[in-house]
């Protein structure tokens, strides 16, 4: 599924990006469906239909989740607007010099990273 961006056209753009977000930002912080249903106190496959969007989500539940997933209620509605760090390429350089010591693995997790923050 695409990332949509700017103003959100109709209502089902703005679930099917909740939903998105959602189900990505889980699967980012390695929290399993069921896991996250528990803290909720609803079953999986009420977070599965969340997920897929097929279920509104309601309002403490976004709550909860937001909080659990560390984000603004508006990251996952799509209210908050994405903004970009400016960023030195001196800093870029740097960074390029440290990752050469890490694994591939580590490496890995760094570039995971980067595409949640570019998702944001």
């Amino acid at each position: 599924m695409s990332e949509f961006t700017g103003h959100q056209n109709n209502d089902g753009d703005a679930e099917r990006l909740l939903a998105h977000r959602l189900r990505e930002t889980r699967k980012y912080v390695g929290f399993t469906q069921e896991e996250v249903a528990n803290y909720l106190k609803i079953p999986r496959s009420s977070l599965a239909d969340i997920e897929n969007g097929q279920r509104q989500v309601e309002a403490i539940e976004l709550t909860r989740l937001a909080r659990l997933y560390r984000q603004r209620e508006g990251y996952f509605t799509g209210e908050d607007a994405a903004t970009r760090l400016p960023i030195d390429l001196a800093d870029l350089g740097v960074l390029a010099r440290k990752a050469e010591h890490l694994s591939e693995q580590d490496l890995s997790e760094i570039v995971r990273f980067a595409e949640y923050l570019r998702a944001r």
